[in-house]
């Protein structure tokens, strides 16, 4: 064979060349399988992440508190959800209406019924349809206070006046507190300020950490030029738009944040675009003097290094006390407020995750190609950089979630920054640390918290095993 070889060189090339297509097709098979429908990272990880199996199942136990939170007013209220009384129907879960004036069309005599105040179990309803949980958060049972345990006797007063041991209908499945509310219908409708808070404010979390993170990884030190005077006069502008932005309007946020969350909201927003607004007007200046020699000059703008120290920065003070020292400065007590702060304090490890994959993909090929076709900077970052590059930050979100949830408990635990009326886990826990004997109520709410919080954590590592194509399996 060797020898027919050497006596046929053209044969021998065209052999070659066979095999070499051979494997040329091939190799096009592959990558087509790659890159079309037969093959996607994101098919690929999710093929990885259910192999998971704790984190695949978290999923599900996610998926039932979600249920749980949003369907918390029918699944926990003392309002009946269908009742018919002096032969009309009604349906108080779902009215917001805060009286009824019935009519009796025997007797011609008009009733007047006060939702909030009407003792529902006692009427003599026609029909009733009630709630799987008979009892709404935050309403005190009278005739069952002072901390009754789940097997503790409960009492039931019907509507004749008798007293009556709790009927398996109405009884309080995990006891009650001090005042008599009903420990499951606060940890049902808990679980609804617990995962809204978790979302919001790793929201907010997400959107800082995701953009200045990716300005700090794609620019770096050396790669954002502009004139010397534009650059000086944003340095410049940077104090004038913070006096304008906020100390000027300093009592006007005051004001809102003594109203309502969502006042204090949108007037932060009014003072972020209004920040935004003089930086503008001063960066479009420093273009207009950008004219001379020594002004126009260009010069690199330090984005990493800025962004870094602002991070070590705000990662070198105890984060419980910033928040305790932040919600301290609010006059009135909101939701929306620990929202904020726990937003505000908790994006700088999404910032460094998305920094350090940036450093990586910029100098990717496709990053160079939208550079060499012209694509605006921006464009890049948030069509094709961002999109790529965002993967290994939401195993810190998942996990960011879950230090918001704990952060919100240890809050309520502490009775700072969550209004005093609205029931949360932590504040049920904080309900039981005087009472030792009421374990009721820390141990269902530590449990809550626990099993909540380990299924978020749970997540984060299965996603940070399933986008991690260099892990064997």
């Amino acid at each position: 064979m060797s020898e027919e070889k050497k006596s046929n060189p053209e044969a021998q090339h065209s052999q070659e060349r066979t095999v070499d297509k051979t494997v040329l097709i091939k190799n096009e098979e592959d990558s087509a399988k790659i890159s079309g429908k037969d093959f996607s990272f994101r098919k690929y990880a999710w093929k990885q992440f259910k192999k998971n199996k704790p984190a695949y199942f978290s999923l599900y136990i996610l998926a039932f508190l979600l249920v749980l939170a949003l369907l918390a007013p029918i699944l926990a209220n003392e309002r009946p959800l269908y009742m018919k009384y002096q032969g009309q129907t009604f349906f108080p879960a779902f009215s917001f209406a805060n009286n009824y004036h019935i009519k009796n069309s025997k007797t011609g005599i008009e009733e007047n019924i006060q939702l909030d105040l009407v003792e529902w179990k006692r009427m003599n309803l026609e029909s009733v349809i009630w709630a799987p949980i008979t009892w709404s958060p935050g309403k005190s049972d009278r005739y069952n206070r002072n901390y009754v345990g789940p097997n503790d006797p409960q009492r039931f007063i019907d509507r004749k006046g008798d007293t009556l041991y709790m009927p398996a209908r109405f009884k309080h499945l995990l006891g009650t507190n001090e005042s008599g509310e009903d420990v499951l219908a606060g940890l049902i409708h808990g679980g609804r300020v617990s995962l809204s808070i978790g979302f919001l404010s790793m929201g907010i979390a997400s959107i800082l950490g995701l953009f200045l993170g990716a300005l700090a990884g794609y620019f770096g030190d050396t790669r954002l030029q502009t004139t010397r005077a534009k650059f000086w006069m944003v340095i410049i502008g940077i104090p004038l738009a913070w006096f304008y932005a906020f100390s000027f309007r300093s009592f006007t946020l005051k004001d809102a944040m003594a109203h309502s969350g969502s006042s204090f909201l949108l007037q932060l927003i009014i003072s972020i675009l209004v920040f935004s607004l003089v930086i503008f007007i001063f960066s479009k200046l420093g273009k207009l003097f950008s004219k001379g020699k020594k002004l126009g000059q260009f010069v690199y703008v330090p984005v990493d290094s800025i962004i870094s120290r602002s991070i070590e920065i705000l990662n070198s003070i105890p984060t419980l006390i910033l928040i305790l020292s932040l919600a301290s400065l609010a006059k009135e007590e909101s939701i929306v407020y620990v929202m904020v702060i726990i937003g505000l304090t908790s994006w700088t490890g999404i910032a460094r995750f998305t920094r350090a994959e940036f450093l990586r993909i910029r100098s990717m090929d496709y990053i160079q190609a939208a550079q060499a076709m012209g694509f605006k900077e921006s464009r890049i970052i948030f069509r094709h950089a961002l999109l790529n590059g965002m993967a290994p930050s939401l195993v810190s979100i998942a996990f960011g979630i879950a230090g918001a949830i704990l952060i919100e408990s240890s809050l309520s635990f502490l009775g700072i920054g969550v209004p005093k009326d609205l029931v949360t886990w932590g504040k049920l826990l904080s309900q039981g640390k005087d009472n030792f004997h009421a374990w009721w109520l820390i141990v269902f709410p530590g449990i809550a918290i626990f099993i909540t919080v380990t299924a978020y954590n749970l997540i984060g590592d299965g996603l940070r095993d399933a986008l991690d194509p260099k892990l064997k399996r």
